[in-house]
């Protein structure tokens, strides 16, 4: 666990160059707008490790999968998010020698993530071999008012000196992914250009055939005139570029301020992609970078208003959801229904792929309280259209009939990934979506999405697990073998109680909502019946045996469930305090096969079904099962606190649930489990909202309506929130003194608090 960034309630700071931890700085103080984004990686040359990144959304590369040992049903290709132009480059050299703070001495570093108004800056005094001394500040951000535009103002003084100054500002798209199968470069040259103060690059995407236009325009002041400068212009193949000469002199400040912009061909015709891009460049351009950043002050202001979550008392915690909640937005705003939430967002390319079940087992939720009902239906949409794909990958595998297997990483519904033991086995994937679906028509009342998108689904979805099941004539019941639950580290499993537990789930939904439909809107389900080829009496029929005789793996002598077949006889009696310091964590210090043989969980597994179901056990069932599954958990997925959050506060363990909160809070911050280097876990960030929300708050739906049964840490005053329920906006304040409900909408609304019912 790393501790170097000062807690800050509206702020990231890094006080101080830590070289050594470069690579995680340049994760957490990655920007984004939805669109595009980039790490943050410096504007000027470092010969440092760092790991460049610069990010386009919806833009991929099918690499050609890598295997020891192909297994028939693997995917062809594993999706890469493309490390797109370097646009934010300003390489400097003074008097011949270039400024890279690798070689400098850096003194009064400052580097701050404004989350509040949405910018990232960087302050520093640096030294260079030769002696001289520069005075940096340098302010960025990625624009959600223009989200194709990005924003830099760049300026140095020259302390101790006059003299020549060479500035490169440049695009270059001759970039490389860290994570290339076969170490390939994945863009070719399309077209360059530079004149006056501007360049542009068109790079294309091989096999995908995307194209990526990215410009830049630039602008050089010292005290505030204009600089006299030469400039030369430089094109060669993905690469353009002005570079500029003139004299600086001592004391004297120098402003650059380069603005730049990325337009793909998913939004333009590919003709007309460099004028566009002329166009957005030169329009941000004559805005202004005063101007835009002010507007990107009062956007963000609007999001925080409806957004933010205030923790008194704990500055800890509160940067650490402000921060999860900023990174959220700057990933995703629903504009699009096209995209969608990678793991990693625009802060690193590990995993690869657009989605995977933790946009809708945690990201959903977050989205559905927190912006416009359009946002969570549009991800529900997103899977609806590539339920083509869905019915295919089950195909590759040998299923037949029109049943549907959600891909454990996509970019288009087609499964890319491929481990055997996740691609093939890791298919509870199935469930999470068909939980989505549930949980918006339970939280928003659209019960109609149902006709026109939902059933669909689950009809695909039920299908699969119909036939995923076999009957055992020894038991008399229907089991699951060979899958893998949420906990990785339980591999080829029989009897996954979580995966059994929601196909049988998902069977049962899927009859009702066929019942609903066929009950509200027949012409729609007449539609769908002929459209699916649904043979109701045979199907149903079946499913209903399935639901009735699923086997739940159970042990007697403990009165827990068994996480699958077999998990007592591994040595059950050891929890995570047996394990030495140096063990953590086990997944970069044990071999694989230590860990499978192990009894030691990765995340939440028993304890995810009961999160998602918890309706369905009492509380005795769901204490004892937390008691046993939790202290065998070591939490080294970034998915596993904040289930743990949520059960724990529901079981009135405050001081385990602020354990569990800080850590998925800070997961990143903190970088707990040694991996932030890679990117940030945007996808578990949304988890830490839940944490608050509905663990702290306690807040659920029953029978349509909200409910909340508040707890406050003693760590902390005080905290509030807001959230969006059937168009009201609720805001909850809890305190040492009680809790407080307050309706920013104009018509009145009944909700329960801690057992009572309230008309707002």
């Amino acid at each position: 666990m790393k501790n170097y960034l000062k807690h800050d309630a509206w702020n990231i700071i890094e006080e101080g160059f830590h070289r050594k931890h470069n690579q995680i700085s340049e994760s957490i103080f990655s920007l984004g707008n939805g669109r595009m984004g980039q790490r943050a990686n410096f504007e000027e040359y470092f010969s440092g490790e760092t790991l460049q990144g610069n990010y386009v959304a919806g833009i991929y590369y099918p690499d050609k999968t890598r295997v020891g040992w192909w297994k028939i049903g693997y995917p062809e290709y594993f999706a890469k998010v493309l490390n797109a132009a370097n646009w934010n480059g300003i390489y400097i050299e003074f008097d011949g020698e270039v400024f890279d703070l690798n070689k400098c001495e850096v003194n009064d570093f400052y580097r701050v993530l404004n989350m509040k108004e949405g910018y990232l800056e960087r302050r520093f005094e640096a030294t260079l071999v030769s002696g001289k001394i520069v005075k940096v500040v340098a302010q960025r951000f990625c624009s959600i008012v223009d989200d194709q535009v990005g924003a830099i103002r760049y300026s140095f003084t020259p302390v101790n000196f006059s003299g020549p100054v060479n500035i490169n500002l440049f695009v270059d798209a001759d970039v490389v992914n860290e994570d290339s199968n076969y170490d390939e470069k994945f863009w070719i040259d399309v077209a360059t250009d530079t004149e006056n103060d501007q360049a542009y690059v068109i790079a294309e995407t091989k096999k995908t055939a995307f194209q990526v236009a990215t410009g830049m325009r630039f602008g050089v002041t010292a005290d505030g005139e204009a600089v006299d400068y030469k400039v030369t212009h430089v094109k060669r193949e993905k690469y353009a570029a002005c570079v500029i000469d003139f004299d600086c002199e001592e004391g004297k400040e120098v402003v650059i301020d380069k603005i730049a912009a990325n337009l793909s061909s998913m939004n333009y015709e590919k003709d007309a992609l460099m004028e566009n891009c002329q166009k957005v460049v030169n329009a941000a351009y004559e805005k202004g970078f005063v101007t835009m950043k002010q507007e990107q002050a009062a956007a963000w202001a609007s999001k925080w208003e409806e957004s933010d979550i205030k923790i008194d008392g704990d500055v800890s915690a509160q940067q650490g959801i402000r921060f999860n909640i900023f990174q959220m937005y700057q990933t995703y705003t629903g504009e699009d229904e096209r995209l969608n939430i990678g793991p990693k967002g625009f802060t690193g390319e590990k995993y690869g792929g657009s989605t995977y079940w933790d946009t809708e087992a945690y990201c959903f939720p977050f989205y559905m309280a927190t912006a416009d009902q359009k946002v969570a239906r549009n991800l529900l949409v997103y899977r609806y259209k590539h339920l083509d794909r869905a019915i295919e990958n089950a195909g590759k595998l040998g299923f037949k009939d029109g049943a549907a297997l959600y891909p454990m990483v996509t970019m288009n519904g087609e499964e890319c990934h491929n481990e055997w033991e996740i691609t093939f086995e890791e298919i509870h994937r199935n469930g999470a979506i068909a939980y989505a679906i549930y949980d918006y028509i339970e939280y928003t009342g659209d019960k109609m999405y149902l006709a026109e998108y939902g059933l669909e689904v689950l009809i695909g979805i039920a299908r699969f697990w119909n036939q995923r099941v076999h009957f055992s004539s020894r038991k008399g019941k229907y089991v699951m073998h060979g899958v893998t639950g949420p906990n990785e580290y339980e591999n080829n499993v029989n009897n996954n109680f979580y995966t059994n537990y929601i196909a049988a789930w998902c069977l049962k939904y899927a009859m009702e909502a066929i019942e609903f439909v066929k009950r509200e809107a027949p012409d729609r389900w007449t539609a769908i019946e002929d459209k699916v080829k649904f043979y109701e009496n045979t199907e149903t029929g079946e499913w209903k045996k399935v639901v009735d005789n699923i086997y739940l793996p159970y042990d007697e002598e403990m009165k827990v469930f068994k996480q699958a077949d077999g998990f007592f006889d591994k040595e059950w009696e050891k929890t995570v305090d047996d394990l030495k310091p140096e063990d953590r964590p086990i997944n970069q210090n044990w071999s694989w096969d230590r860990i499978l043989r192990s009894v030691y969980i990765k995340q939440a597994d028993v304890l995810q079904g009961m999160y998602f179901f918890e309706d369905h056990f009492d509380e005795d069932t769901l204490r004892r099962n937390f008691n046993f599954y939790e202290p065998r958990t070591v939490h080294e997925s970034s998915l596993s606190p904040c289930i743990h959050v949520v059960l724990a506060a529901k079981l009135g363990k405050l001081d385990k649930a602020y354990e569990m909160y800080l850590r998925t809070a800070r997961l990143d911050l903190d970088d707990y489990n040694n991996d932030t280097e890679d990117g940030c876990h945007i996808t578990s960030m949304a988890g830490t909202w839940l944490a608050v929300v509905k663990g702290f708050g306690g807040m659920r739906i029953k029978d349509g309506q909200l409910v909340f049964n508040t707890m406050l840490p003693e760590q902390w005053e005080g905290y509030s929130f807001k959230i969006r329920f059937r168009g009201s906006i609720v805001e909850v304040k809890v305190n040492k003194e009680g809790t407080t409900l307050v309706n920013h909408s104009d018509e009145a609304l009944k909700v329960q608090l801690n057992g009572k019912e309230i008309d707002l």
